[in-house]
């Protein structure tokens, strides 16, 4: 009896040890498997060589204008692709759209979008990022967008895919009311409207919430934290701070209402933050 208890005592060892290899290979798995968030910052003027050393111990990503950005009349990001992708960033690559006072018609619409496509596909091979690479059609206004709009952006997608790149869309998640309990945002829009033409998303709330603020948590949020499921990208903070939509946020932004890098003590490059769900948001490195 005492030489089969010791048996069946071993046996029971056996089993244990078993199963707790199999559990614990099955958390690795869970782990390996687990979507992880990288932290990427934006904004519309290059920082300059000597900054990118700071940023990189924070920041994963970095915008990359290809055209002029909004209200400029030229891109320092050009020429600076190699330097960038030696210190290791991924890229978020730009192109500014048209606002929807410059588009009357679908005709029209049509037309431009085509022909930003064009310029766009052309600087990026000029910059020496790789087909296939997503370029972002960066949209400022939000809520609704006119049917003319959409003809532009659908044209942009179109003409973007002959090009062989990509087509996405920095667009607002931020709802707009319609009236009568109704609200919308850009980005439901656009998604509404593209159907079977696929979009990646790069949306901008920088409400508090879902937004934590001006803040580096080391547990980055999820894009869908947003407030859009299919973002894939998320901006949840601008510098400087919109205090009609950043009232409730915790007071984690500089003085002057900026955000800036934890290693930039000097204070010197005010940052537009975001989180992604790829280290290399346009594939283009």
């Amino acid at each position: 009896m005492r030489t089969l208890g010791l048996f069946c005592l071993s046996v029971a060892l056996l089993c244990s040890a078993v199963a707790l290899v199999h559990i614990t290979s099955v958390q690795q798995s869970i782990v390996a498997v687990a979507p992880r968030s990288y932290l990427g910052f934006d904004r519309n003027d290059y920082p300059g060589d000597d900054a990118l050393p700071i940023l990189r111990k924070t920041f994963t990503f970095t915008s990359y204008w290809l055209s002029p950005p909004p209200g400029e009349k030229s891109s320092s990001w050009l020429g600076k692709r190699a330097l960038l992708q030696a210190q290791g960033f991924g890229f978020l690559i730009l192109f500014n759209g048209r606002e929807t006072r410059s588009i009357k018609t679908s005709v029209e619409g049509k037309q431009k979008g085509q022909r930003d496509a064009k310029t766009a596909a052309e600087l990026a091979q000029e910059e020496g990022f790789p087909h296939n690479s997503l370029i972002f059609l960066d949209i400022e206004e939000g809520g609704r967008l006119p049917a003319a709009y959409h003809e532009y952006l659908l044209a942009w997608q179109e003409a973007l895919a002959l090009r062989e790149f990509r087509a996405a869309v920095y667009c607002s998640a931020m709802p707009v009311d319609e009236g009568h309990g109704a609200t919308i945002t850009s980005a439901q829009d656009i998604h509404a409207h593209m159907g079977k033409h696929a979009l990646i998303y790069w949306v901008y709330n920088d409400a508090c919430p879902p937004s934590p603020g001006c803040t580096f948590p080391q547990t980055v949020p999820a894009p869908p934290a947003s407030g859009f499921a299919a973002a894939q990208i998320w901006q949840y903070a601008q510098s400087p701070r919109r205090k009609e939509f950043t009232a409730s946020c915790p007071k984690n932004y500089a003085p002057d209402g900026n955000c800036y890098s934890p290693g930039d003590s000097k204070e010197r490059w005010f940052l537009d933050l975001n989180v992604s769900s790829t280290p290399d948001p346009s594939a283009a490195r």
